[in-house]
C-alpha cells in the first residue's frame, strides 16, 4: 500500500502541472527486424528468449500454450510480438518494468466500487503513472459510484491497486476534527428552563432551552 501511495502522490505531481499521457508505459523496441527461426520450439520458451534477446523482463503466463513451427517472417520486434499474440490468442500488458503475456482467456471484466473516489479523478490517475491502455477498458458502469475494469490481469490488478491508493489517500487527509466528531459523544442535560451540553464529559456553554422537570437528553446523530 506505500508503494501505491507513493505512485499516487507522484500521480498528483504530474496532474498539477498537466503533464498527462493517455497511454500506457512505452515498451520501447528497437526498429530493426527480429530474426528468429525456429524449427519447433514451445511458445512460451520463445517469448521468454524474445525478453533476453531485448533485455526485456518477460512473465509469461502458465495458461500460454503451444508451439511455433517453421520460419518466422523477419519483423520490428514490436510486430513480432503483435504477430504472436494474433497468432496464438494471446494479450501482451507493458507495466514500466515487466512485459506481461497471458492467454486472451484470462482476460478478466470486473466491477470496481469507486466511491468515495471520482471517475475523473481515477482516470486522471491511471494516465498520469502511464497506467491507461487505449487497447483495455476503463469506463463508468451503470449503478452508482461503479466502474468496469477491462483487460489482461496484470492491467485489471493495477487499476484496482490504483484506486485503493487513491481511497486511501482521501482517508488520510480527512481532517481530524471532522473525524472527532464523528466519535464524540454529547451529552444535554435541561434542568427547568435551562440546559448544559457535555461533549465528551465536559461541560459547555449551551443557549438555553425551555423545558418543564429536569431531563436528560442524549444529542442525536449531528446535534450541537
Amino acid at each position: 500500500m506505500v508503494h501505491i501511495l507513493k505512485r499516487i502522490f507522484c500521480a498528483g505531481v504530474l496532474i498539477c502541472v498537466g503533464i498527462l499521457r493517455t497511454s500506457a508505459a512505452s515498451l520501447s523496441l528497437p526498429p530493426a527486424p527480429y530474426s528468429y527461426t525456429v524449427l519447433d520450439q514451445d511458445l512460451a520458451a520463445a517469448l521468454q528468449e524474445f525478453g533476453n534477446n531485448l533485455n526485456i523482463r518477460v512473465n509469461v503466463s502458465a495458461d500460454v500454450r503451444g508451439r511455433i513451427r517453421g520460419r518466422m517472417p523477419d519483423l520490428p520486434p514490436r510486430e513480432f510480438l503483435d504477430r504472436l499474440t494474433a497468432l496464438y490468442n494471446l494479450q501482451w500488458y507493458y507495466d514500466g518494468l515487466v512485459l506481461y503475456i497471458s492467454a486472451a482467456q484470462e482476460a478478466q471484466s470486473r466491477l470496481i466500487v469507486l466511491n468515495p473516489i471520482s471517475f475523473d479523478a481515477l482516470k486522471a490517475a491511471l494516465d498520469a503513472l502511464n497506467i491507461s491502455d487505449e487497447r483495455y477498458i476503463v469506463k463508468p458502469a451503470p449503478g452508482e459510484g461503479l466502474i468496469l475494469a477491462s483487460g489482461p490481469p496484470r492491467f485489471v490488478a493495477l487499476v484496482d491497486q490504483t484506486l485503493k491508493g487513491l481511497v486511501a489517500e482521501a482517508q488520510a487527509r480527512r481532517s481530524p476534527a471532522a473525524e472527532r466528531s464523528q466519535h464524540e459523544s454529547v451529552l444535554m442535560l435541561f434542568r427547568g428552563s435551562s440546559s448544559t451540553v457535555f461533549r465528551d464529559g465536559r461541560p459547555e456553554a449551551s443557549p438555553e432551552t425551555p423545558l418543564h422537570g429536569g431531563a436528560v437528553r442524549e444529542a442525536g446523530p449531528g446535534q450541537k
